[in-house]
């Protein structure tokens, strides 16, 4: 899983329609509908249930959202845990 797939996988969830989801993640509909497709194919199960108006979670889709938003939540804690290590004076140097 990639975090790209899981940043399209969450904008599609909370937005529940591809059109919305790819404005808010400044992409066009095509390259978001693959991200969806590629992480279903990856996990080997459909996530979202295709409506006429939209999409809406599947139980599989609703498993994934909680750990999808823990792992972007732990890739964001961990860029700013080293932002802040790169600001500290190190060891002198030799």
């Amino acid at each position: 899983m990639s975090i790209t797939h899981l940043q399209s996988f969450i904008a599609v969830a909370e937005e529940g329609h591809v059109g919305r989801a790819a404005r808010r993640l400044h992409l066009t509909q095509p390259p978001l509908s693959r991200h969806i497709l590629a992480l279903e194919d990856e996990l080997g199960t459909p996530l979202f249930e295709r409506i006429p108006r939209g999409m809406r979670l599947l139980p599989t889709g609703e498993a994934l959202l909680q750990h999808a938003r823990r792992i972007l939540a732990e890739v964001d804690a961990a860029a700013l845990t080293v932002r802040a290590a790169a600001r500290e004076p190190g060891p002198p140097q030799r």
